[in-house]
């Protein structure tokens, strides 16, 4: 029972200590755990709410009773991510931010992945509903490929297309057990993509978390704008049942509907490639008006010295915002014996979501699996799996909308219309700009009305045609398979902690040549291999704690690469650590930095292999870097490099205060970007990938305090920034990153009578900052937002109530340059048996 408040002690997990043997306290706060072992063993009683206790049993004649106490520290939560095993998070020698499924339970975000951004250095960019890209110390994007995503120890990032489908295709609500993040370089023990940081996110166990969960979400959002108010709609499911403690399955269920954000930038955009800048000027006033978030403009011609654009629709015109998402998973669980346990699972998720890369992709049914076979043991485990995704019907919004203007009408007609009454106007006595409007009404004439038969008709034709075949369509099925194991090896080497681990990977693309330079039928592939080891040691009674790892990768396309870290705790005082830690990382470039070939409207991205000189053919036709004018010379691609510097501390001030803070420096070798390049002779634009010439160089810092008191109150404030410098001139970084970001929050988990009611309310701030995206550049403005909610528990059902909202006052914000903006959502829940009784 709780100590303080008497209270049964509900979700308390209960193991056997050095075993895998464990259950979990049910809604009455008892439990049952069976064992292979002699008596007498040690129970260990382990929570998030309160401080961990051991209890020796010598008997089974007699039930267990155990009195626990309440703990206030965050510092005593364990984490793994910090050097992969066990870590109490104060004893971390590098920075961590971690929260789980009670602090989950209790947020006013919409859900577990919106959560992490009211923790120190982290930022989520926001294409749509479903679709939200986590991002730690800069280059905020939609899916970040400087970002490592794990769900239960998989590689979260689609093979193809290059973003993270963690909130799309992860773990549904109900079966998250904890979050953690790991800002900052982490490619030493978690391989290729960890520039900048590794997210793990881990679901429950259905030997410790059991029964049938359930939770319903279900609100409004688009409130006074001009879609008008809706419903939206979020429904999980978790069953688990274990039999004996020796067999256990669950199967999770999650369904998703709204109507989704839609972009609305209609301003004027001059276009250079994939760079540009935001002009004066609209359709009225300037006859090759580009809209932001208006598409198929993109098309222009220079006739008689005249720019002139084609006319364009707006995204609500081509874009169905009826978004959905529906999750399946299940796993299989089998203990082999006390301390070995083998599992089988499989995550499946198909629906409608935006992303915003190079163009506003609509990902219609687009379906993503991954399957698991593990085998994992108290110092070992062996994982194999596969990702498989399948593009569905997703198409370019910006491609398929030219498209739909040539099928309508090509655009050689088009402007020869345009041409001729444009100066039959003039001769009849009109100004410039009433000529053009003259003859823009005149060459659109017939043009299909938005939401018309004859528009939806040819425009799902256009939509559903290859884009190498002239129309919107991705053909893109690719598959990645790894198989990864690790060992440690503490307890056979008694005077060192000591982990190795190794993985191989293999890529299949296979887009049929709408995404890649594949051919319909020859996919490409290609192979990485890793290795890795750590060696800690604790000296002089425990006051310093070292640690040295390293790792090894090999592309198929690239040479080998070594990166280390080496990490030092110093013992302050009790609970007071200061931190040392000198990390790198890497990256190879992504698989479309590598193969991709894309017409994207009014350019053509390309990767940045030799086989980019064959594809423009520059013995011929000769390229210019677009920025200076100077004849294109092809430099080989490389890797990118990250070193970095950081020194941190963390900790606990009497028992109810922690403080974390840090300040790093990192700089990049090789740093992978995007120039520009036109081809005169053809007059064609390219955006290829290079890596820069100069050092970019990237500092920052974060500081956070967490007050908690025993009356179950809770107040924190935090603040970071990061920075970044040395960006070459032309050169595209993408670091979209606010320098200046603050949230702060206060709470009560329990207050009233029998403490069942509580609240939560978190203000996030950022300043405003210059956004450099694919599809468009330009400037995001500072916002603040509040998000709150309150509950109430139902402890004989063990359930909640939880009326919430996010960006409560509607204060509509972007968090990134031609994304939709992001007003209020409200909601109310019900929740049943989270924790898994």
């Amino acid at each position: 029972m709780n100590k303080v408040t008497g209270q049964v002690a509900i979700g308390v997990t209960v193991s056997v200590k050095q075993t895998h043997e464990k259950t979990i306290t049910d809604a009455n706060g008892e439990f049952k755990i069976s064992t292979s072992h002699v008596l007498p063993v040690i129970l260990v009683f382990t929570s998030v709410e309160f401080n961990k206790q051991e209890l020796t049993v010598t008997t089974t004649s007699k039930p267990v009773d155990v009195s626990l106490n309440v703990s206030v520290k965050e510092g005593d939560i364990v984490v793994v991510s910090a050097n992969r095993k066990p870590t109490k998070i104060i004893d971390a020698p590098v920075s961590i931010e971690r929260y789980g499924y009670q602090e989950i339970a209790g947020s006013p975000a919409t859900s577990y992945y919106d959560h992490a951004l009211y923790k120190k250095g982290i930022d989520i960019t926001t294409s749509g509903y479903l679709f939200k890209t986590i991002s730690t110390r800069g280059f905020n994007g939609s899916g970040s490929t400087r970002v490592n995503q794990l769900v239960d120890g998989m590689d979260n990032q689609a093979p193809g297309l290059n973003f993270f489908v963690g909130n799309f295709a992860g773990i549904i609500e109900p079966d998250v057990e904890n979050i953690e993040i790991l800002p900052g370089a982490s490619s030493a023990l978690y391989g290729p993509g960890g520039m900048n940081g590794t997210v793990l996110i881990q679901s429950k166990n259905p030997f410790d978390y059991r029964g049938i969960s359930v939770q319903a979400k279900q609100g409004i959002m688009h409130v006074n704008n001009s879609q008008g108010a809706t419903a939206f709609y979020d429904y999980s499911l978790r069953w688990a049942k274990a039999f004996k403690n020796k067999y256990a399955f669950k199967i999770c269920a999650q369904y998703i509907k709204a109507k989704d954000w839609i972009a609305g930038d209609t301003s004027n955009y001059a276009r250079n490639g994939s760079s540009g800048n935001i002009v004066a000027g609209n359709r009225q006033t300037d006859p090759n008006y580009d809209g932001v978030n208006v598409y198929g403009d993109e098309t222009s011609a220079n006739i008689y010295d005249m720019k002139i654009s084609r006319t364009g629709y707006h995204e609500h015109d081509v874009i169905d915002n009826n978004t959905k998402n529906i999750k399946l998973t299940g796993a299989l669980h089998y203990k082999i014996n006390s301390r070995l346990e083998a599992q089988l699972a499989a995550y499946w998720a198909t629906g409608n979501t935006v992303y915003t890369g190079n163009n506003r992709y609509v990902l219609k049914d687009i379906k993503i699996g991954q399957y698991k076979l593990e085998l994992k043991h108290r110092n070992w485990f062996l994982r194999t799996y596969t990702t498989q995704e399948d593009a569905g019907k997703a198409y370019s919004a910006t491609v398929a909308t030219q498209y739909f203007n040539e099928a309508w009408k090509p655009s050689e007609q088009w402007y020869t219309e345009y041409v001729g009454n444009f100066f039959g106007a003039k001769t009849g006595g009109a100004s410039d700009q009433q000529a053009h409007e003259y003859a823009r009404s005149q060459a659109d004439i017939g043009r299909p009305a938005p939401g018309s038969a004859q528009f939806q008709h040819l425009f799902d034709s256009v939509k559903s045609r290859p884009i190498s075949m002239g129309g919107g369509l991705f053909l893109e099925k690719s598959q990645l398979w790894m198989t990864e194991g690790q060992y440690n090896l503490s307890n056979t080497i008694k005077f060192v902690d000591f982990v190795i681990g190794g993985n191989w990977k293999r890529y299949i693309l296979n887009s049929e040549g709408t995404l890649f330079i594949d051919k319909p039928g020859t996919p490409i592939t290609f192979n990485e291999y890793g290795a890795y080891a750590e060696v800690a040691k604790k000296l002089f009674a425990d006051k310093l704690a070292l640690s040295f790892s390293g790792r090894y990768d090999k592309n198929e396309n690239f040479s080998g690469h070594f990166t280390p870290r080496a990490t030092a705790l110093i013992k302050l005082a009790k609970d007071n650590h200061l931190r040392l830690s000198y990390q790198t990382a890497y990256r190879f470039p992504s698989t479309q930095q590598k193969y991709i070939k894309l017409n994207v409207g009014d350019y053509i991205l390309l990767g940045g292999l030799p086989w980019v000189l064959d594809t423009m053919n520059i013995k011929a036709t000769p390229v210019v870097d677009a920025s200076t004018g100077m004849p294109y010379s092809y430099k080989e691609l490389k890797p990118e490099n990250c070193s970095s510097f950081e020194i941190g501390y963390k900790g606990a001030i009497g028992k109810n205060l922690l403080i974390d803070a840090y300040a790093y420096f990192s700089r990049y070798r090789d740093f992978l970007g995007r120039n520009v390049l036109y081809q005169p002779a053809t007059n064609t634009v390219y955006s290829t990938v290079v890596n820069s010439s100069t050092k970019v160089k990237i500092h920052g810092f974060g500081l956070s305090a967490d007050y908690r008191t025993g009356n179950n109150y809770s107040i924190f404030v935090n603040v970071y920034s990061d920075v970044i410098t040395d960006v070459p001139t032309g050169f595209q970084a993408y670091f979209n990153t606010a320098r200046y970001r603050l949230n702060a929050g206060f709470g009560n988990t329990g207050f009233g009578k029998n403490k069942l009611a509580g609240f939560n309310i978190i203000l996030h701030w950022q300043n405003a900052f210059h956004s450099e995206g694919e599809l468009a550049t330009g400037p995001v403005s500072a916002f603040t937002t509040i998000d709150a909610q309150v509950n109430y528990k139902l402890p004989k059902i063990n359930s909640i109530i939880k009326l919430g909202g996010t960006n409560i006052l509607n204060h509509y914000y972007k968090n990134a340059f031609a994304n939709p903006e992001i007003g209020g959502l409200y909601y109310l829940s019900f929740a049943y048996n989270l924790s898994g009784k």
